[in-house]
């Protein structure tokens, strides 16, 4: 059956490494239409906006997206884009696996965590203002069905990928309401799932518990801010952002996405590795439940990984992202 998916090239260095993983994913055998739609920074002359309504109704109907990174414009009065698409798509759950790869140049290795990110409230709703003259307020809102919502999306998945921990990563020592709310109902959502290892960790602690041990970890579930930050981190652990997959994931939609930025300065260059959002474009195919062709590109990308002679400047190599995206291929079963 062929999957109908929009395609969302991006900013910057973001058509380059999002058509290098469409051609590896395209020559995994699986069958896609994709239905490919601007947004970003490069196309407000031509709508006078970042994103324009074509391009959430094309996610609303196709049920998933790929997409590259997008550059919100600066002091024009637009909120950030990626903001935007999950508060308009729904999407709640921001997934993040970080996990090592052969031939990436880390102080760790055999890492496999997940961060499982709240992605609609927090301080992150954006609600603050000015206190007269001298101070502004940000309001950090919290609220029982998000948090239930995330935490039974952490244990649903750590019971499908087979994983034995989830840790919910919190603030309630200090935020005694708000944070232990989120706590309150990762608690309750535990009891549920025996069979899954459940435990506490303030953030603070879980950041440097992290770089020492980070193999004692699994899952992390985390409010909205705690889990943007953590996350960085666990992409450090593993590499950089230059390898961190993410997925957007809501009831109706999903938006599959690298983690880095859009870096102009690289931009029509061919030098900037496509792993990020390849490895996110596997993810999108897990999520079609296309598990053998998301697994031919991962095996492929590790042959590729481990022998170093195919790969871009910032994983120790001198070929292009298309060359890098052709050696990928190449190594397909």
């Amino acid at each position: 059956m062929a999957h109908k998916v929009t395609f969302i090239p991006g900013d910057g260095i973001g058509p380059e490494i999002t058509n290098a993983a469409r051609r590896v994913i395209d020559a995994s055998g699986v069958s896609i239409n994709w239905e490919e739609v601007e947004a970003g920074e490069a196309i407000m002359n031509k709508y006078g906006t970042p994103l324009p309504e074509h391009v959430l109704e094309s996610i609303k109907q196709n049920g998933t997206a790929l997409k590259g990174p997008l550059t919100t414009p600066v002091g024009k009065g637009f909120r950030s884009i990626n903001v935007t698409l999950r508060k308009e798509l729904e999407l709640y759950a921001n997934m993040r696996p970080a996990k090592s790869l052969p031939g990436i140049e880390s102080r760790f290795s055999d890492i496999d965590l997940l961060i499982v990110r709240e992605n609609t409230e927090d301080l992150y709703a954006g609600i603050e203002h000015n206190v007269g003259d001298d101070a502004a307020e940000s309001i950090k809102i919290i609220t029982r069905k998000a948090s239930e919502k995330i935490c039974r999306f952490a244990f649903e998945t750590a019971v499908k990928q087979h994983r034995k921990k989830v840790t919910a990563v919190h603030k309630a020592n200090i935020m005694k309401l708000s944070d232990g709310l989120f706590l309150e109902c990762a608690r309750k959502t535990a009891e549920e799932y025996p069979e899954i290892e459940f435990e506490e960790m303030i953030v603070d602690a879980m950041c440097m518990k992290l770089v020492q041990a980070p193999e004692n970890y699994d899952v992390l579930v985390l409010p909205n801010l705690y889990g943007d930050i953590v996350s960085d981190l666990c992409a450090g652990l593993v590499g950089g952002l230059g390898v961190a997959p993410g997925a957007n994931i809501g009831t109706e939609a999903a938006v599959f996405e690298p983690v880095h930025g859009s870096a102009p300065k690289h931009a029509g260059k061919n030098k900037v590795n496509p792993l990020a959002v390849l490895l996110s474009g596997v993810l999108m195919l897990k999520h079609l439940e296309e598990h053998s062709a998301g697994e031919k590109i991962m095996q492929a990308v590790k042959r590729v990984l481990g022998n170093k002679q195919a790969v871009t400047y910032d994983l120790g190599g001198n070929v292009g992202t298309s060359e890098m995206a052709d050696a990928i291929i190449e190594k397909m079963d």
